[in-house]
Formats: C-alpha cells, sequence, structure tokens
C-alpha cells in the first residue's frame, strides 16, 4: 500500500520541479543580460567622464597656433577651443576649432576651421611664403648635429659631413607643421616674416 502511495507522489514531484528549472534558467539569463547591460553602461559612463575630464583639462591648455594669426576680415587675434565627439563605438575623438576672436567686431563672420584643414593650408603655403631662412637654418643645422653626434657616439658610425644648404628648408617646414610638437609648430611661425590671415576657413599670407 506504501509503494503505491509513494509512485504518485514522485511523479507529482517530478511535475513541480520541471517549469521550476525553466522558470530558474530564464531568470538566471535575465540576470546575466541585465548585468552584462550594467557593464555596458558603467563603461559608457567611465568614458563620458574620462572625457569631460580631459576637456577640464584642456581648458588652460595652450594651441599651436593661437595669438600668431590674425582674422582676416576684422583684424582680431584668432582663438582656439576643443570639442569632444563620441563615436557609435564608444570611442571619444577631440577636434580642435579655430576662429576669430571678435575684439575688434562681436559680430564678425570669419567662421572657424578645424586644425587639420589649417595645418594642410599652412604646409601648401610654405612652397611660396616668405621664411626667415637664416633662423630656419640654424635650427636645421642644430638637429643634424645632434643626430649625428648620437650615431658617432651611440653607434659607432661615422656619416659623411652634410651641409645644411642641402636641406630642403621649405620641406622641413612642412613636417615641422604635420609632426611637429606644439612648441617646434608655434617657433616655426615665429620664423617667417610673412602676415598669415584666417577667413571663411581659408588661410592667406599678406
Amino acid at each position: 500500500m506504501t509503494n503505491q502511495i509513494q509512485a504518485p507522489v514522485g511523479a507529482m514531484a517530478k511535475e513541480i520541479q520541471a517549469p521550476i528549472r525553466v522558470k530558474y534558467v530564464l531568470y538566471a539569463r535575465k540576470s546575466m543580460e541585465s548585468e552584462e547591460q550594467q557593464i555596458l553602461s558603467i563603461d559608457s559612463q567611465i568614458k563620458e567622464m574620462l572625457a569631460m575630464n580631459y576637456s577640464m583639462k584642456g581648458e588652460n591648455k595652450e594651441f599651436a597656433f593661437t595669438k600668431l594669426l590674425t582674422c582676416g576680415l576684422c583684424g582680431s587675434g584668432i582663438t582656439a577651443d576643443e570639442k569632444f565627439k563620441k563615436q557609435q563605438n564608444g570611442n571619444v575623438h577631440r577636434y580642435v576649432y579655430y576662429g576669430c576672436c571678435r575684439f575688434q567686431d562681436k559680430n564678425c563672420k570669419s567662421g572657424y576651421m578645424r586644425e587639420e584643414d589649417l595645418i594642410e593650408q599652412l604646409a601648401k603655403l610654405m612652397d611660396s611664403i616668405d621664411l626667415d631662412e637664416i633662423g630656419m637654418k640654424e635650427r636645421i643645422k642644430a638637429e643634424i648635429e645632434r643626430h649625428k653626434k648620437f650615431q658617432s657616439g651611440l653607434l659607432g658610425i661615422k656619416g659623411q659631413s652634410v651641409k645644411v644648404g642641402d636641406i630642403d628648408v621649405r620641406n622641413y617646414a612642412k613636417y615641422i607643421l604635420r609632426d611637429g610638437t606644439i612648441l617646434e609648430k608655434r617657433e616655426l611661425l615665429t620664423c617667417l616674416r610673412s602676415k598669415i590671415t584666417m577667413a571663411n576657413k581659408e588661410i592667406k599670407i599678406v
């Protein structure tokens, strides 16, 4: 009699446990999905905080071409600002824009220009711009001498002496504009005799 009672009870227990297992699996799956979403949300917040922190640190930052260019419309100085844009993949990109500070004309319509475009236009102007040849050659000569000392001192290489006159000064100027440090770029523009203006996304020499 006891065995006849236990059989149905066991069967009923299995029937009860089956939906419980299904519900537990669904619950566990939802919990994992929820945790993944929370992790992605936290990661996104961290990236935004880092970008904001970097932006705040850059408020007093010196840009490469500020105070060296003049607005072609009103004669005011050129200032710079940086913007941060979040991409769809989560990366944060930094962009630098140059524009008129509007000191001479509060309603100046000179517009803004990205640093990359400004650099490329300056690089093209190096072919015709009036360079301070002596100053540039002295800087190039110092760099060559430093490089040769490194070769002879550390590598033991004795190369043929290089004359400064063999160096293309204008190509060196382009290299500084594209790949130099902020200080090197600023020093380069101080060697220019020509006045550089910016207006309507166009760089000109005057």
